[in-house]
């Protein structure tokens, strides 16, 4: 499995194209904006010879949708989004004009709801779907266990957390997603973030702050 970054938007979101041996690719939390970006990352799939076939969004902020109707409309790929963050897709457009952010198109509606699925596949690659609550009710993290890497969104980022006080948020919940549901995946994984930089699990175990305190029983993060 291949893996390239795009940073788009000028909330400087994490876009990643994924691709196997057939070509075929997923686009995780495509937030391409406007025509200038759609160029760039239509010009990396071209040059690659790519073939998407889903757009997959850990969650649903307008920041990780704005590029989802271009990649649905111009590869004929479906949208995949849990339908807890439906009620944020709806109201996507206006989330971003308060952020001061003109979005443009946005899906209307999804094609394939992560809820309660297990995984989904693209090529020869399959993605296990985690759920992971707390920036959003239906967050969820992708992991490909054989590589060991682990797309967290905006659950999980090198040295931080994603952000609880938007609507559908929750403090205790993300902590829970963070300690029950992804680190037992391992130190070794890497973590590719929604935003910033790439990590490991084991870095963050031991230099994310939130976690630490957590850890050391600094915080009761249960309440």
């Amino acid at each position: 499995m291949k893996i390239a970054r795009l940073m788009f938007n000028p909330i400087q979101e994490n876009t990643y194209v994924v691709w196997d041996s057939t070509l075929e690719a997923a686009i995780i939390d495509a937030g391409n904006m406007g025509e200038r970006e759609n160029e760039i990352l239509d010009k990396f799939i071209a040059d690659h010879g790519l073939k998407p076939v889903l757009a997959i969004n850990t969650h649903g902020h307008f920041d990780h949708l704005m590029g989802v109707s271009h990649v649905c409309d111009k590869y004929g790929a479906k949208f995949a989004l849990s339908s807890k963050d439906e009620f944020l897709l709806k109201n996507a457009m206006v989330s971003a004009e308060l952020f001061g952010v003109r979005a443009g198109d946005m899906p209307e509606g999804i094609d394939i709801d992560l809820e309660g699925m297990e995984s989904i596949k693209f090529g020869n690659t399959e993605l296990k779907i985690i759920p992971t609550p707390g920036h959003t009710p239906g967050h969820v993290a992708l992991y490909e266990p054989e590589a060991g890497i682990l797309f967290t969104g905006d659950t999980l980022f090198r040295e931080s957390i994603g952000r609880t006080d938007l609507p559908g948020g929750d403090y205790s919940w993300i902590m829970r997603s963070i300690i029950d549901n992804i680190l037992p995946l391992g130190d070794e994984v890497k973590i590719y973030p929604g935003h910033g930089e790439e990590s490991t699990i084991g870095h963050e175990s031991m230099y994310n702050p939130f976690v630490v305190e957590v850890l050391n029983q600094e915080v009761n993060y249960k309440n």
